[in-house]
């Protein structure tokens, strides 16, 4: 069964750093894409950055320049590295990503979730 399972939430203080980990698990053949969402308390989920198959990134624009995704991709792992962080920064932060099982099926998957809470 494939899986993603996110890491590297915490609290920090405005102005801090965290890095977030994403791990996907189970027979993988191929990842062509990794998105990072978050979600307030009070909001929908909305879309932070994203990195495709051959490594093209886009953010949002309350992330440019402030965070930065990356992939490990012989451990299947993705990365969002946060840095200058603000109190509304603070939500659940999720992993998507667009894969295709060694199955040959294809299939878009969310991970659980890891709450970032920045205190002012």
């Amino acid at each position: 069964q494939v899986q993603l399972l996110e890491s590297g939430g915490g609290l920090v203080q405005a102005g801090g750093s965290l890095r977030l980990s994403c791990a996907a698990h189970g027979n993988i053949f191929m990842i062509n894409e990794v998105d990072w969402y978050r979600q307030g308390v009070r909001e929908g989920r909305e879309f932070v950055a994203a990195i495709r198959n051959g490594g093209e990134t886009a953010y949002s624009d309350s992330a440019k320049g402030r965070f930065t995704i990356s992939r490990d991709i012989a451990k299947n792992m993705t990365f969002l590295q946060m840095t200058n962080l603000e109190p509304e920064d603070t939500a659940v932060y999720f992993c998507n990503a667009d894969l295709m099982e060694v199955n040959g099926f294809r299939r878009r998957l969310w991970g659980q979730g890891t709450q970032v809470t920045v205190s002012s």
